[in-house]
């Protein structure tokens, strides 16, 4: 199935877009998708262990299902004041 994956701050940077679409087997997992923006974006590889996934608006661990209706956002670390 296809994911669109939303992407924010070094990841958006890195990617140089603010999503984009990834295929995944029916039934994927949180980590199936970073696998799969690992695959169809290697500069995000060096980012994505330190990335949190969130589904529908929430963090969820990496053994979540994800769905194709899904809204699924990658967060890289952030820092400010």
């Amino acid at each position: 199935m296809q994911i669109r994956v939303l992407l924010f701050a070094a990841a958006k940077q890195a990617a140089q877009t603010d999503s984009v679409s990834v295929e995944v087997a029916d039934r994927a997992t949180a980590a199936d998708v970073l696998d799969a923006l690992g695959l169809e974006l290697p500069q995000l590889k060096p980012l994505l262990p330190s990335c949190r996934v969130a589904v529908d608006c929430c963090y969820v661990a990496e053994d979540v299902m994800v769905s194709s209706d899904s809204e699924i956002a990658l967060i890289p670390p952030v820092s400010g004041g």
